[in-house]
């Protein structure tokens, strides 16, 4: 069971709450609307009253209020805040109530005795929450997005990158500098549709990071790892991603 958790769960998380993920089309990159505002502001979201500060100035960067909108990367220069992400809109969090139950809807389709000992699996990881912010390049039709998952259960997320870093069918991204737990995959070639795509995973103790981009050829995977990069760099040291 524990195993199912491991592989099953992540991947499934991950493809079904980003937007399309790896398998974009391009007519989906053409059509997003980048316009999207940015998720509403409210108080109930944040945990620390402290640092609950009305992020309007700087709306266009992303949400800070909540715990994981600030580990999120603040929109960087040259890009916009760009489609929605599922459920999550464009710049969004759940709670860890709401996480969750999102991760135990997956063994809906699982016998009642497997199910209950799934959704035991699920409680030990101690879901704290999942955050998703959504980035549209302004001079090109890239679209990326970035997942944040916290769990107290930190052997679970290093398990998890493990279970990651093998994908059969895939070709090796570009690396992260300085980040080695982090690796990216583009996705593999198609004579169907003229569009790159790929995804990278990496974790920072409590927190597993997904991200996944998107857009035509010639596509920049190195500005993507280089905003993964940025992405690590927030999270170790908020403020200094640039």
């Amino acid at each position: 069971m524990r195993r199912l958790v491991t592989v099953v769960l992540p991947a499934v998380l991950v493809f079904a709450a980003v937007a399309g993920g790896i398998t974009y089309t391009s007519r989906t990159v053409d059509s997003a609307d980048r316009t999207a505002p940015t998720t509403l502001w409210s108080h109930e979201d944040s945990d620390d009253e402290s640092e609950n500060k009305d992020p309007a100035v700087r709306a266009g960067e992303g949400r800070t209020d909540t715990v994981l909108g600030r580990k999120l990367l603040p929109v960087p220069v040259g890009y916009v805040l760009g489609p929605d992400v599922g459920e999550f809109g464009n710049d969004g969090e759940f709670t860890a109530k709401q996480a969750t139950a999102l991760m135990k809807a997956v063994g809906e389709g699982l016998s009642g005795a497997v199910r209950r000992d799934f959704e035991k699996e699920i409680d030990k990881l101690g879901v704290e929450g999942i955050g998703a912010r959504s980035y549209a390049a302004e001079e090109s039709d890239v679209t990326a997005e970035i997942l944040l998952v916290r769990m107290s259960n930190r052997a679970f997320v290093h398990d998890w990158f493990t279970t990651q870093t093998g994908r059969p069918g895939t070709r090796k991204g570009p690396a992260v500098k300085g980040h080695k737990k982090a690796a990216c995959f583009l996705m593999p070639k198609s004579d169907k549709i003229d569009l790159e795509g790929m995804q990278c995973v990496a974790y920072d103790e409590d927190l597993m990071v997904t991200v996944v981009a998107n857009g035509s050829e010639p596509f920049d995977a190195a500005a993507i790892a280089d905003l993964v990069r940025k992405q690590l760099d927030h999270i170790a040291s908020p403020g200094t991603y640039v």
